[in-house]
């Protein structure tokens, strides 16, 4: 008895460290890239998925930080470099989480990420999947903010290019901020960004 008490002993004391490690990597990631040191967060970020090889959330944020900082890159090779760093990471994502809208969110901005660096080229290549991925998305959670935010971004974007009035597009976006605020994230570290973002482009749109 007082063996089967010491294994249980052992096996919680080993599960609780383990969480207490994932938990502090992931907070002093977040904190490395709230203080501009993308770099070490995505590095940090790249060794908590090696040793949490069935959570999906590592993945994710090194997708997000390698769309992110492909925004305005004029050199092909290093968009590529990040974009393909970026599915690389999606892939493995989808691969632990399938269905999931938050991550459907990451792969339709890195496809706007090609969009954005050459329209002429990727534009007719990716608008229907960044569309299907928006449909489907929102079709899974309609209530979350990422997805209905993304997802009228990319449609006012459509409507801005094809000269159409991107009015109707605005009060979506307005009606987006109710989302996020009665939104509540599974945990401290799944996704629950997005707020100020939106604030910012209906600040734009008026």
């Amino acid at each position: 008895m007082k063996r089967i008490i010491l294994l249980l002993f052992l096996t919680i004391s080993g599960l609780s460290l383990a969480q207490s490690n994932y938990e502090n990597g992931m907070r002093k990631a977040f904190e490395l890239w709230s203080a501009d040191k993308t770099e070490e967060a995505e590095n940090l970020f790249e060794r908590i998925a090696k040793a949490e090889k069935d959570n999906w959330l590592p993945h994710y944020y090194i997708a997000q930080i390698n769309s992110l900082k492909s925004w305005g890159v004029t050199d092909e090779a290093v968009l590529k470099a990040q974009l393909d760093k970026a599915q690389e990471h999606l892939d493995i994502a989808m691969g632990l989480s399938e269905n999931n809208p938050e991550l459907m969110v990451i792969q339709a901005q890195v496809l706007t990420n090609w969009i954005a660096f050459d329209g002429m080229t990727y534009g007719m290549k990716y608008s229907a999947k960044i569309s299907e991925l928006y449909n489907k998305a929102q079709a899974i959670a309609p209530n979350n903010p990422r997805v209905a935010f993304g997802k009228v971004e990319w449609d006012m974007g459509s409507a801005k290019y094809f000269g159409q009035d991107t009015a109707p597009f605005c009060k979506k976006m307005e009606a987006t901020l109710t989302l996020f605020e009665n939104f509540e994230a599974r945990s401290e570290f799944h996704p629950s960004w997005g707020e100020q973002r939106a604030k910012q482009a209906i600040t734009e749109c008026k």
